[in-house]
């Protein structure tokens, strides 16, 4: 017999209840983990659910901590064209900021106004844009460097549209004359004056037109203040954060100035879903990134300011009793980009009392957990798990679930489900 999610005494986890993060009026509330079961019960695990109702309150959220700015939606966070196009019908969302040009052009069939947030150098992906009124004024490539405005005009060739170009500022934070960097190790352009000579540079060329400058500060936005371990280490990330925050907002004005020197700036965009509040303080930055805090993975249950409702989850089959003290479900090993540890694997949430051994982790195949969660469960029964970052889940499945107001309302293709792998 299988483990009743509602079977009487059983405790219900509480979600998260962030403050101001409510669902807009007439629209179901985040579910709840019981709720999501019973919804999705006739499924056959592996499967993916979305919590719409989560997702809504989480975009509410966002857009309060934006400050009124509006959120470029960071389609990497979302590997899912119909919640891409959702989420940019809820207020606060403009735009898209795509990972590659392949998919940035794939998108632009569709929407008119998609950043692509990092270098391209596929040359036919170039070559397409250029050749393409339509795509050429709907997508903006990004650019850091003489080397890649050198690869996208030789790329789209003389007769090519006019391609938009983005400036890509480095954000992190740099000491001891540069000999401590802390943050991303992104863009090669990080003075104000770096920034103007290139912008100065796109200007020369007639095929390129300057419309933006963005910044991403990962140290800030992607990294928690509330995270497990020493409280030493939490009041150094908090340090951290408060020092790189005020150099950064100095730093990107004084940048932004003097690329507005050359040529006029259509957006600069800044922050991420870590950062909302500091970023849109800063009135040089006219538009933020952001998406992950829409599915609200684990990573982000590590920081004080703000506490989304988890709203993606994927459920896994128990396959194995291998003893008393552990149960095997069928694989797991769903780990997340990043500097390897342990906040990179995904998080059992349901049953409670699960964790992993440690000598194998999550597993390609399958994967044993052991922990006072373990007691209750049989051949067949479900496991709940929570990626450990946003759209990294959707390169698993081929399909969401979307549950709102207690049932399935919707099966929708992840990007790979509709066939598009872009990294």
């Amino acid at each position: 017999m299988t483990q009743q999610p509602y079977a009487t005494g059983t405790p219900t986890p509480a979600p998260h209840r962030p403050e101001g993060a409510a669902a807009p009026a007439g629209f179901p509330g985040p579910a709840g983990i019981h709720a999501l079961q019973e919804a999705t019960a006739g499924l056959q695990p592996p499967f993916a659910v979305v919590d719409l109702g989560a997702l809504r309150a989480n975009a509410a959220q966002m857009t309060r901590r934006a400050g009124g700015k509006p959120i470029r939606l960071a389609s990497k966070s979302l590997r899912c064209r119909t919640l891409i196009g959702d989420t940019l019908r809820l207020p606060g969302f403009t735009g898209i900021l795509a990972f590659t040009l392949p998919e940035a052009l794939w998108l632009a069939e569709e929407h008119e106004d998609v950043l692509v947030g990092y270098p391209s150098a596929d040359t036919d992906a170039l070559a397409r844009l250029g050749a393409d009124e339509r795509l050429a004024a709907r997508v903006t490539v990004m650019v850091d460097s003489v080397e890649h405005l050198d690869l996208v005009t030789a790329a789209v060739g003389p007769a090519a549209a006019p391609v938009r170009v983005c400036l890509d500022l480095d954000a992190s934070l740099r000491l001891a004359g540069g000999r401590l960097h802390l943050g991303m190790r992104r863009s090669p352009l990080h003075s104000p004056g770096q920034a103007r000579d290139l912008a100065l540079a796109v200007t020369d060329r007639p095929g390129l037109r300057l419309v933006g400058v963005m910044s991403y500060e990962g140290q800030i936005a992607g990294v928690g203040d509330d995270g497990p371990g020493p409280r030493a280490g939490r009041a150094a990330v908090r340090l951290m954060r408060r020092l790189s925050t005020r150099e950064l907002r100095e730093r990107r004005a004084a940048a932004v100035r003097a690329v507005r020197s050359v040529a006029p700036l259509e957006f600069v965009n800044g922050g991420g879903t870590g950062s909302l509040e500091s970023t849109s303080a800063e009135p040089a930055v006219t538009e933020l990134g952001a998406g992950s805090g829409l599915y609200a993975p684990a990573l982000f249950d590590h920081y004080r300011d703000f506490r989304p409702y988890p709203a993606a989850h994927f459920v896994l089959p128990v396959v194995r009793r291998p003893g008393p003290r552990h149960a095997t479900v069928l694989g797991g090993g769903w780990i997340a980009s990043g500097a390897p540890g342990a906040d990179r694997l995904p998080v059992p949430v349901w049953p409670t009392g699960l964790r992993y051994l440690g000598q194998e982790g999550a597993g390609e195949v399958q994967t044993p957990l052991t922990g006072d969660g373990v007691a209750g469960l049989r051949a067949g029964d479900r496991v709940w798990f929570r990626h450990a970052k946003a759209g990294e889940l959707c390169e698993r499945v081929n399909e969401l679930h979307l549950v709102d107001g207690g049932r399935i309302v919707d099966v929708v293709p992840t990007y790979r489900g509709e066939g598009r792998a872009f990294l």
